[in-house]
């Protein structure tokens, strides 16, 4: 399946190039303005005189309370001038949620002399390398921008596999997730878990358009996985900071883990990720059970089949 810029899969960032943010935009809004159906908000629905999917732009303008010329350009990815207000006015006409009401202002009003990323690797303070460590028994990592895994405990490698083994470019959820088919396996609803990576990714895409390494993940993964490429055109964002996730691993089967997430003050762009296990449950008992075999757990999930 050939992707090209302007297809109906949105356009795809090439290895080197910057996310085009007016295109961004005016997908963004297409797409919300899509999902919107007239009775929804209190509008009567001319059934087969539509000929479009969800709310017509006059329709979503008259909501908002701006005139049709002006939504038109904003959706044409025009967004120069736009003011907070109408930002906000917006947002409200289409349902937004606190996510995707932050990622509109970042496509339509970028914040002035933001600092290009730097093509380095972020840095994980010893300090926190340290507090990972003295979670016994908890699986904890820290993930950076573009969903890089930057440092882990052993229970994190035990439950997750040995991310040592990977070169360092691989320690990346959405390569894993998207790229590496044990981990189908490993997550028990792994199109959710998908979902939540393609999310985050379009997110981090509205804060740091000009990232080339976010770019260039974003073309890899969408000439190497039509899954990829489906999520991706959707245009949906979030900030998933809590949940659970059902997990299959090899050795000690079925794990249900409560995870939550956290951004350390002084290193806003990275978040530390624990998850536990309800007292007394089997799950409890099985990573117990994985503590316990310490390093040996690691190395057999790692090569046990499937994983």
């Amino acid at each position: 399946m050939d992707v090209t810029p302007g297809s109906a899969q949105g356009p795809i960032a090439g290895a080197g190039q910057a996310l085009d943010r007016r295109a961004e935009l005016s997908e963004f809004l297409r797409t919300r303005r899509a999902r919107l159906k007239p009775e929804d908000v209190g509008l009567p629905d001319f059934g087969r005189h539509r000929r479009v999917p969800g709310l017509r732009r006059e329709e979503l303008a008259q909501l908002a309370g701006v005139s049709v010329a002006y939504y038109t350009r904003l959706e044409q990815g025009n967004g120069r001038n736009v003011s907070a207000e109408v930002l906000d006015a917006i947002a409200r006409a289409l349902r937004l949620s606190d996510a995707e009401h932050a990622h509109l202002t970042h496509l339509a009003k970028p914040k002035a002399h933001k600092k290009k990323p730097s093509a380095r690797s972020q840095q994980v303070r010893s300090s926190l390398r340290q507090l990972l460590d003295t979670f016994d028994g908890v699986p904890a990592y820290v993930v950076g921008r573009r969903a890089e895994v930057l440092a882990w405990n052993r229970m994190a490698a035990a439950v997750f596999g040995d991310w040592s083994r990977l070169p360092q470019q691989e320690r990346n959820w959405a390569r894993m997730v998207f790229l590496q088919p044990e981990y189908h396996d490993l997550f028990v609803d792994w199109e959710q878990k998908a979902i939540d990576i393609v999310c985050q990714l379009r997110y981090e895409a509205g804060c740091y358009p000009d990232d080339p390494r976010l770019s260039a993940l974003v073309g890899e993964l969408s000439v190497k996985s039509e899954e990829f490429r489906r999520l991706w055109a959707t245009h949906d964002v979030k900030e998933k900071s809590h949940g659970l996730k059902q997990l299959r691993h090899p050795l000690v089967g079925d794990l249900e883990l409560q995870f939550e997430s956290f951004r350390p003050p002084s290193d806003g762009e990275l978040s530390m990720v624990t998850y536990h296990a309800e007292p007394g449950s089997a799950s409890a008992e099985a990573l117990r059970l994985l503590a316990s075999w310490g390093t040996d757990a690691t190395r057999a999930a790692t090569t046990a089949p499937g994983h």
